[in-house]
């Protein structure tokens, strides 16, 4: 098929700023798009070749839809699969497949199935309410602390929480959730893994993710991870296992626990462009958002592939603002050498919200990362 400069038409649920960078991809392939989002200030509204403001939840937008696509993805897991299941069923194919998406959409599917596969990872225990916890045999088991997680709709640190008691517990909301075993690690690790419908793939570096304390999201990723080659091979290994486990077409970025007697873990995944491969957009021979157009076209896969010391930074919006969106300091980190500034291009900010994200690459690790923590105090992001 002729997906270049012809009436092909790539469908993309959810329309951020990871939708945003796999169209930077498109537009440069010259590949039609169309963007469905529920916000009419969506990052992809002036990008694509046609913006659908609906529900991604809601069935009938997401069956319309995908009905004048010729192929879908997303980049979001929060999607009506119903709707998916049924296109797929018609003819439009979907990557990756709902049946993957079905899987991932859901914390204690997700943990079961790295169980089924042999996959290591943390014990954990499901109930469906409050109810069930308290009548619930396994409940005796728990210790305390543990992590608690919603099953469905979490995302960037919300629907999480550590917790030290029965009593933190019923504070929290009363939906089905999971328990796990809290896991005491050295360091948080992530790769990710790019499958095209051939079967051919590329396994990006491993990384290591430093995580802000108070909001649970990503602070800085670092490329390569600092760990010994046995521990980077194991990692890589595991990862190409989930990957094979799933048979997944596209990106499956997959997130680890180094625990402290130098076992690796599988924390979770997601099947679309992830934050912890943000960096090799600068720092690889062909980026996350690269790679993930190659696979789900079925074109040959380049090379994920890095030389050089990278370090991602996020940025959020600042505690006690919230409204329009003012950008402090963009001009001074644009003094620093080898220092690239991602916007996203939401007019709304909020405390925590991901607003964007800088990476600097530096062949001395150490002096990249004073860069990178230098840039994360120069930009600040407030409201008008």
């Amino acid at each position: 098929m002729n997906y270049f400069s012809s009436n092909f038409t790539l469908g993309i649920l959810g329309g951020g700023q990871l939708g945003k960078m796999l169209l930077q991809v498109t537009s440069k392939l010259s590949i039609k798009t169309n963007i469905l989002d529920s916000s009419k200030d969506s990052p992809c509204k002036n990008l694509c070749n046609e913006f659908t403001i609906g529900n991604l939840m809601d069935f009938d937008s997401v069956y319309k839809f995908g009905k004048k696509c010729d192929l879908i993805t997303f980049e979001i897991e929060h999607i009506n699969i119903e709707a998916l299941e049924k296109l797929e069923s018609e003819g439009v194919p979907v990557y990756p497949s709902p049946r993957t998406l079905k899987v991932i959409q859901d914390k204690s599917l997700q943990k079961q199935f790295f169980i089924d596969n042999n996959i290591p990872t943390a014990n954990f225990w499901y109930f469906k309410s409050f109810h069930d916890f308290k009548k619930s045999p396994n409940s005796k088991e728990i210790k305390f602390p543990c992590v608690w997680k919603k099953t469905k709709f979490g995302y960037d640190g919300y629907g999480v929480e550590i917790i030290k008691s029965i009593d933190e517990l019923l504070k929290l909301p009363d939906n089905e959730f999971i328990i796990e075993e809290l896991i005491p690690f050295e360091k948080e690790l992530a790769t990710t893994i790019v499958r095209n419908k051939s079967g051919e793939i590329e396994v990006f570096p491993l990384v290591e993710m430093d995580f802000n304390k108070e909001s649970n999201q990503v602070e800085y990723v670092i490329c390569p991870a600092q760990v010994s080659n046995e521990l980077n091979t194991l990692g890589t290994n595991i990862a190409l296992k989930v990957s094979e486990s799933f048979k997944h077409v596209g990106l499956l970025a997959i997130e680890m626990f180094l625990t402290k007697d130098n076992k690796i873990i599988v924390n979770e995944v997601a099947p679309r462009p992830h934050n912890s491969a943000h960096y090799s957009i600068e720092a690889c021979e062909n980026s996350q958002f690269q790679q993930h157009i190659n696979s789900i076209l079925n074109l040959s896969l380049g090379s994920s592939k890095t030389n050089i010391n990278a370090i991602m930074v996020n940025l959020v919006g600042e505690k006690g603002y919230s409204g329009p969106v003012h950008y402090e300091g963009i001009d001074s980190a644009f003094k620093y050498g080898n220092v690239s500034v991602h916007i996203y291009g939401k007019s709304e900010t909020k405390p925590n919200r991901k607003m964007g994200h800088v990476t600097i690459i530096d062949k001395d690790l150490k002096v990249g990362l004073n860069k990178a923590k230098s840039v994360k105090d120069l930009i600040k992001i407030k409201t008008k």
